[in-house]
């Protein structure tokens, strides 16, 4: 399993990048979890939009879906331009019936259910799906393959029943919008660095990365706070960083 990040901002991507979008690739198949702001602009640097063959949505907010719309333009305009016609299934949960509507397009995109608490085969990906705390209905999500296992946060505040969910985890992908000890994070629906630290430490994840990242202060000061937390391997998503599970 190979993980690609292709945007790591919060919020909205800083200029010349991206918000949340990462590629998971495993036998040839191209699966992209989230599609923010920017997104598709930066995926076309490792792959065209046609090559996806499926999408995986957290949750409705802009910075993780802003760009599903540009996406479904590129499907339409590659086949009126002669390329293959294909149906792109766009998995995430069945709560928001206006946000799932914005999902169907014409023949170029459908939406598929993901629900918590049962496992779905998308591709050659085993996924799992766990609530989180966040403003809207979000997931996060446990992701494997190869005999290996790949976990992603999405949006949420600290949850001690992650720990459970992402255990064994060779790679948790955890979102980090806050500092460690700032109050704000929790009531925001989002983590701080010692949050991110804790979930990947009781979940005896291998390799911590994070992402969704504030645009205020020292970004690598993160690091060093789930240091303190966290005796693995600690890094800062960025764009392009590439990842071989």
């Amino acid at each position: 399993m190979k993980l690609t990040v292709i945007g790591y901002w919060g919020g909205f991507p800083a200029a010349g990048e991206a918000s949340s979008g990462y590629l998971l690739e495993h036998e040839g198949f191209k699966l992209l979890l989230d599609c923010g702001s920017g997104v598709l602009s930066q995926l076309q640097t490792f792959v065209s939009p046609d090559e996806l063959d499926a999408v995986l949505l957290t949750h409705s907010h802009p910075d993780h879906t802003a760009d599903i719309g540009v996406l479904q333009h590129a499907l339409l305009i590659g086949h009126m331009s002669g390329g293959r016609e294909k149906c792109l299934p766009i998995y995430t949960h069945s709560d928001d019936a206006v946000f799932i509507e914005t999902l169907q397009y014409k023949s170029y995109t459908k939406w598929e259910p993901i629900d918590e608490g049962k496992s779905s085969q998308i591709g050659p990906f085993l996924v799992s799906a766990m609530r989180t705390k966040h403003s809207v209905p979000c997931l996060a999500y446990r992701i494997e393959a190869g005999g290996r296992v790949f976990g992603f946060t999405g949006d949420t505040a600290f949850d001690e029943k992650f720990a459970l969910f992402f255990y064994g985890a060779d790679v948790l992908l955890s979102e980090c919008n806050f500092y460690k000890g700032m109050e704000t994070a929790g009531r925001a629906g989002h983590l701080t660095s010692e949050h991110a630290a804790v979930i990947a430490r009781d979940a005896m994840a291998k390799r911590l990365i994070l992402t969704h990242l504030p645009h205020f202060g020292n970004v690598h000061q993160l690091k060093d706070e789930a240091a303190e937390f966290f005796g693995g391997e600690i890094g800062l998503a960025s764009t392009g960083l590439t990842i071989e599970l």
